[in-house]
């Protein structure tokens, strides 16, 4: 009888042992997860350098056999899988992870452990570890290094390209962007103009190419493009010259646009001044024309207010209704307006629109930088870009502002801003700068300080180039240098990044890669600035507009 209760008391003990040892003894799940021994409450890593060290931790000891399915490392934009290497410690509790070869920069990663994962008790991961894994910018050049004139004349002439090569094949207009088609912009042709005066001036092209160019555009704008009273439309069809409506109530005449346009065309007047040569004598002919046909002041209401308006539609007459007012891109809209031949507003229009009376007027300090003019912060960098790649603003001053200080003040702070980096945007630095409209990852914004995600445009940075030209060119540098096997393409520089997201542009458009080329060449030898501002007109316009500058006498 004792024998028989001793077997029955070690047999039960002994089923007890064996359902112990396949009954879990509580959920399977992954305790932290450290890369490169840090850690990120929402499991997203970034600035993570080629051969990262993935360490996770386990509530139990993991199955090893269970790992290699349960584990695996991609490229998140194309899927590709990458190849890894792991290890055990902490009584297989540990998982360390690492790739077999190195990781590519400003590339995300996805590390995934998913829930066929078994610990040794043969219970289940609960839910998947999904770890995001952002690499850093690796700081080799990517580029052959070469002199910084030489970079500044390859700058110029690859961007020279977009308006070049890739101009409309009917009108020699510039297209909006490069997906646009026949869509081509006014004022970013306006911008184009004055690229084909540096490309003639730095032998990219010969005198002789570039007026066979102008005129074709000029012939194509005088019989081809829409026009109200004068004005042309934001966009037009490259081949037809029928207008290509804005949106939907900006489908006729854009002031602002025309400017631009304008500021090319008279531009290009004076750079081909031969008194002898007839195809240079007829393009001047054809750009006055062109010129003495904007009905600037009809832009008032036709005479009716002191505001001078962006738009009117032959639709919607003035429904969008929108005052152009300082301080803005549109200075060089009223410096025209006053110097026309045949239809100039008043002084009043400049002080009561444009102005408004002096509450244009910022005059606050942003890190320690005084801002005459303008939003806080100074407003995306195009502001003190569009109008002045003809307007020479050095020792320009007026009853408002000096526009040397405004234009050096405003760039000053965009690069401070970004160096200074208050959001924490990755790539941000004294090298790294420039914030101005252009595209974003899901869309198109004026990015300036008080509006940035993260995106910067090189536009910004390098026609800030004579107001910044140290801190341009170190952005020159590292766009080219350090970031150019994903930002230097056929056509330039692309038109924005972001390095927290790690999202490159694809496209080029005309009004940011035009002011690139110009403002590089008002810098180098003022050429643009030095052909405008000897416009007769122009002189006499700003000075009616109380502007003074030893470039107006």
């Amino acid at each position: 009888m004792k024998l028989w209760l001793a077997l029955l008391v070690l047999s039960v003990v002994c089923s007890c042992k064996k359902h112990q040892d396949v009954t879990p003894s509580g959920p399977f799940y992954y305790k932290t997860v450290l890369v490169n021994g840090q850690t990120s409450a929402n499991l997203r890593y970034t600035a993570v350098n080629a051969t990262p060290v993935v360490t996770l931790s386990f509530s139990a000891p993991i199955k090893r056999e269970s790992v290699a399915a349960s584990l695996k490392l991609t490229e998140q934009a194309t899927a590709k899988p990458v190849s890894l290497t792991y290890s055990f410690s902490g009584n297989d509790t540990l998982l360390t992870v690492t790739p077999q070869s190195p990781l590519r920069s400003l590339t995300n990663y996805t590390l995934t452990v998913t829930p066929t994962l078994t610990s040794t008790q043969n219970t289940t991961l609960i839910s998947e570890v999904s770890v995001g894994l952002t690499t850093a910018i690796d700081s080799t050049d990517k580029l052959p290094r070469i002199s910084d004139s030489l970079l500044l004349d390859l700058v110029q002439k690859q961007t020279f390209a977009y308006f070049w090569d890739f101009g409309h094949p009917v009108s020699g207009l510039a297209r909006e962007r490069n997906s646009s088609g026949d869509v081509v912009t006014s004022g970013g042709s306006g911008f184009g103009i004055m690229t084909i005066l540096v490309g003639i001036n730095r032998n990219f092209i010969t005198r002789q190419e570039g007026l066979a160019r102008l005129t074709k555009i000029t012939n194509f704008l005088t019989n081809n493009a829409k026009r109200y009273h004068g004005a042309f439309p934001h966009w037009l069809n490259g081949a037809t010259g029928a207008t290509v409506p804005f949106s939907q109530k900006d489908d006729g005449a854009d002031l602002v646009e025309t400017s631009y346009l304008m500021q090319g065309l008279l531009t290009a007047r004076q750079y081909f001044s031969s008194t002898t040569d007839a195809s240079e004598i007829a393009l001047r002919k054809t750009i006055n024309a062109l010129w003495d046909g904007v009905e600037w002041n009809w832009f008032t209401k036709s005479g009716a207010e002191t505001n001078l308006y962006w738009h009117w539609s032959p639709n919607y007459n003035w429904d969008m209704n929108l005052p152009i007012r300082g301080w803005n891109e549109a200075l060089i809209t009223y410096a025209l307006a006053a110097s026309s031949n045949t239809h100039p507003i008043a002084k009043t229009v400049y002080d009561n629109s444009w102005a408004q009376n002096g509450k244009m007027a910022n005059g606050n300090s942003y890190y320690g930088i005084k801002l005459p003019l303008g939003p806080a912060y100074g407003g995306p960098l195009f502001f003190s870009q569009y109008s002045f790649l003809g307007i020479n603003p050095h020792d320009l001053k007026d009853a408002y502002a000096d526009y040397w200080q405004q234009n050096t003040a405003h760039s000053l702070i965009n690069y401070t801003y970004c160096r200074t980096n208050p959001k924490q945007f990755y790539g941000y630095s004294a090298n790294c700068w420039g914030l101005t409209a252009s595209d974003e990852q899901n869309g198109y914004s004026a990015h300036e300080p008080n509006n940035d995600n993260g995106t910067i445009s090189p536009t910004a940075a390098l026609s800030a180039m004579p107001f910044t030209p140290t801190e341009s060119m170190q952005a020159l540098r590292f766009f080219y240098y350090k970031l150019g096997d994903k930002t230097w393409k056929d056509y330039g520089f692309i038109d924005a990044f972001n390095l927290t997201n790690i999202w490159f542009a694809d496209s080029f458009l005309a009004i940011d890669q035009g002011p690139i080329i110009v403002m590089i060449e008002n810098q180098r030898s003022q050429l643009l600035w030095k052909l405008f501002m000897s416009c007769p007109e122009v002189k006499k316009g700003m000075k009616n507009l109380g502007f003074q500058s030893p470039n107006l006498n």
